[in-house]
């Protein structure tokens, strides 16, 4: 696996829109699921003038995403992508949204009929401090995964190698990872330093 670090000097606040950015053609067209207001479609518009939709369920992002100029879906990813067909877009991503599916393995697989890659990012459950929050009796509660165990909407947290073997299973190869601890690229111990992880894969 390679890693672009031609982030966009712009994003300086966003470092996790700025890693996907990263990866994405100007010009292309995008599917962002679970798009919530529809911030990083903006920010990909605006840095890589791509043409995008986004699927959500909350009514008040929905209207968010139409405030913001943003074509918007409202539907239950759950439910699956059956109103788009195969290949219809370049990059389908799910940003943050995976650990909070309840069936992980379809939305990857539908992530791959869909699009012609998928780029995908989550909160590793293997990052050092939630470790040790677990070895204290505790579910880990931090900026990444900011919910106590009692009104979390998050019910699969993965670690690298989890999403790594259910890519495996889904027959997704990898293209890229990049891992990170707010604005810094973890390259030492990536399963144990970093907070987030990105993955951008196709069907092999």
């Amino acid at each position: 696996m390679t890693i672009d670090t031609s982030l966009p000097k712009t994003a300086s606040n966003r470092p996790d829109f700025a890693a996907i950015a990263s990866w994405v053609k100007p010009d292309t067209k995008i599917l962002d699921l679970g798009c919530g207001d529809g911030a990083l479609l903006k920010y990909l518009q605006q840095e890589r003038n791509i043409f995008g939709y986004g699927v959500e369920i909350d009514d008040n992002n929905v209207l968010n995403c139409l405030k913001n100029g943003i074509n918007v879906i409202q539907n239950d990813l759950e439910s699956g992508l059956s109103s788009f067909a195969s290949g219809s877009f370049d990059y389908v991503i799910l940003s943050q949204t995976l650990q909070a599916m309840k069936h992980t393995e379809a939305i990857i697989q539908e992530m791959l009929r869909v699009g012609r890659e998928g780029i995908v990012s989550f909160p590793n459950f293997g990052y050092w401090k939630n470790r040790v929050q677990v070895i204290n009796g505790h579910m880990p509660v931090s900026d990444a995964l900011p919910y106590q165990w009692y009104d979390t909407p998050n019910i699969h947290l993965c670690t690298l190698g989890d999403f790594e073997e259910l890519c495996h299973q889904c027959n997704a190869k990898i293209l890229e990872r990049r891992v990170m601890n707010k604005d810094r690229q973890i390259e030492f111990l990536p399963n144990l330093m970093g907070k987030l992880a990105f993955y951008r894969f196709e069907r092999k």
